[in-house]
């Protein structure tokens, strides 16, 4: 089999990916992955591709045209080519790419005629409550990154206080859960061992955790001691009072 030249993330809302693309791009040699096939985002990154947006965006034309520009900003000047992919955004991606790749088995098939020989990175979460937390926190303060040096890195709307609210994180903890459990079947179903790992082993070792990936790519895995994280841990006091109070009022009581 030949050695992968591409890879993707595959994960959830606030299991790491973020640190994770970082990681990668600051190595040089890995690419520059990022949420290129977020439809949501399709829009801006054609803009700034300079790819223009048809009013039919699964137009085969325009996703030709999308992707090869795709693939050249993720490569990022190295020979590597990266990216980020949530799976509510399968289905879309791989519709757009039979549309290019008609009658093929399944995704993997499409994604190898896409971005040749693939590996690919399940990133998930153990924690669901700790993950739905951060979610809620970050979609009601609107703050969702923060640089290595504490100061704001992303934020999607003004500041404001986060309230808990319970049933709202029961349903991102039961969402998370299907997404992960989506993404597990997915592999069975397209035949695909991925790179496994988690938020918590990559939040407690980054190197080491890139170290595996870089050498899973055939890459030089020294490289990974220079590296530095360039997002902190969000998690605070009221975070982990939110964790304690969830768990409390939904966890079943001993009989």
């Amino acid at each position: 089999m030949p050695a992968a030249r591409s890879y993707v993330i595959c994960g959830t809302p606030r299991s790491g990916s973020t640190l994770l693309c970082d990681l990668l791009e600051s190595t040089g040699i890995a690419g520059r992955p990022a949420s290129y096939f977020r439809s949501q985002s399709i829009p801006k990154w054609g803009r700034r591709l300079n790819v223009p947006i048809a009013e039919d965006a699964l137009r085969p034309d325009f996703d030709r045209s999308y992707i090869d520009a795709v693939v050249i900003e993720g490569r990022g000047r190295t020979d590597v080519f990266g990216f980020r992919l949530m799976w509510e955004s399968v289905d879309a991606l791989s519709m757009r790419l039979d549309g290019l790749f008609p009658g093929l088995k399944d995704d993997h098939a499409r994604f190898e005629s896409a971005f040749g020989p693939i590996l690919f990175i399940h990133l998930s979460r153990t924690d669901k409550v700790s993950q739905a937390v951060s979610r809620v926190k970050a979609m009601q303060t609107g703050l969702w990154h923060v640089a290595s040096d504490g100061t704001e890195r992303e934020r999607t709307s003004p500041a404001q206080d986060a309230v808990y609210d319970r049933h709202y994180i029961a349903k991102y903890v039961e969402e998370l859960k299907a997404q992960d459990q989506a993404w597990t079947d997915w592999f069975v179903d397209n035949r695909v061992e991925p790179v496994r790992l988690t938020y918590e082993a990559l939040s407690r070792d980054p190197k080491g955790a890139l170290v595996d990936i870089l050498s899973a790519l055939g890459l030089d895995p020294a490289i990974a001691a220079a590296i530095e994280p360039k997002t902190t841990k969000m998690s605070d006091f009221e975070s982990q009072n939110w964790v304690s109070r969830f768990r409390a009022e939904t966890d079943p009581l001993p009989i």
